[in-house]
């Protein structure tokens, strides 16, 4: 094993702070998760994570037909690049609706869905929908114990569900139950969590087919932390991890039994001595994600020992200890903890294949709109 991986041959040819990217890891994590849901047509993954057209097409590239996503842009990032069927995993409300509406009508090619977790919103989007002549596919947004959005299963779900049975302008997919909040290290304990949080699903969809002789009730589930979980289920539960694509040091450190590497890094330079123990580098705010707490946001490659005492929008202090030797203008490698929001910081990232900088990938979806 190459530790030295990451390392560029020029550096001094790439500006920092920058985001590199390395596509024969990214096709290797890819065929992982293939490789461990048994069969591309279960996959279904979140495309927040690379918000990229070259990604889809990699992902197109190896079978995988159906996405998810969470903005109308990355919808149509996804519809550019002729994806089949793409489900925008959130509730269109106002606007979104009618943009979602302009986006079916747009890109008729590509099958488009959305989630609902109340009567009151499938009634107006329902209505949208059908003056618009469509005839929308929903999928129940269940409430697994996230405690963000959806519906608890059991009898109110169920209601939901025969309202939107009942609705012109929307017709009932499945169901969609993202358990996000389960992130136990240990795997068995991580599997307990999981069949626990599931059951009500399944009773759900048992219930579904008792009432309505509806029997072919689709279930997407999951995100990264529980896919190998998931991944074992039926044929008929579809996974949709979205991190695995990049993977980063959070999830790295927290689930070392998933077989993904990290294939993008942020390069940072050194930019300051500050006194005899302190560097201070070009990685700010607006350079990584920065919703955890300073000391979970890089790890550093080349430099595990450097810790963050401080981060301003464009500077990041870090502590490397008495007696170091860096320098101004020194290169470090640093894996994000959380790659998402990351990547949404960077309009591009640079491909790097055997140690040169390649070619450039735009994260077009990273912006709010595209052309709807």
């Amino acid at each position: 094993m190459n530790n030295n991986w990451y390392t560029l041959a020029v550096s001094d040819e790439l500006d920092t702070p920058a985001l590199i990217v390395f596509p024969d890891r990214v096709r290797d994590n890819i065929r992982n998760a293939i490789t461990l849901v048994g069969d591309p047509v279960r996959l279904r993954p979140h495309v927040k994570t690379h918000k990229s057209p070259q990604v889809t097409r990699l992902m197109l590239a190896e079978g995988i037909r159906q996405f998810k996503c969470a903005t109308i842009a990355e919808a149509e990032m996804l519809a550019l690049e002729g994806a089949p069927d793409v489900l925008l995993a959130y509730q269109p409300i106002g606007p979104k609706a009618a943009r979602l509406a302009t986006l079916i009508r747009t890109y008729p090619g590509t099958q488009f869905s959305c989630l609902i977790d109340n009567e009151s919103a499938a009634a107006d989007m329902a209505a949208l929908f059908a003056a618009a002549g469509l005839n929308v596919p929903v999928w129940l947004d269940l409430n697994v114990g996230m405690d963000r959005t959806g519906i608890a299963p059991g009898r109110e779900a169920l209601k939901l569900f025969h309202t939107a049975v009942r609705l012109k302008g929307i017709a009932p997919e499945g169901l969609h139950a993202y358990d996000g909040h389960i992130r136990e290290s240990d795997p068995l304990i991580r599997a307990q969590q999981c069949h626990a949080a599931f059951a009500g699903v399944l009773d759900l969809r048992e219930a579904i087919a008792e009432e309505t002789g509806i029997e072919q009730i689709a279930i997407i589930a999951g995100g990264s932390p529980t896919f190998p979980i998931h991944a074992k289920r039926g044929p008929d539960i579809q996974c949709s991890p979205g991190t695995f694509v990049y993977w980063d040091k959070g999830y790295g450190d927290q689930f070392p039994d998933q077989p993904f590497r990290p294939a993008a890094l942020v390069v940072t330079r050194v930019i300051s001595l500050r006194g005899e123990t302190r560097l201070c580098l070009d990685l700010g705010h607006k350079s990584i994600g920065a919703e955890n707490e300073l000391a979970k946001r890089v790890g550093f490659l080349n430099g595990p020992e450097l810790r963050p005492v401080g981060q301003s929008e464009e500077h990041l202090v870090v502590e490397a200890g008495k007696g170091h030797t860096f320098r101004i203008g020194d290169v470090f490698y640093g894996v994000p903890y959380h790659v998402c929001p990351t990547i949404a910081l960077y309009d591009r990232v640079f491909t790097v294949e055997e140690g040169r900088v390649t070619g450039e990938w735009r994260n077009i979806a990273r912006d709010r709109k595209i052309t709807i």
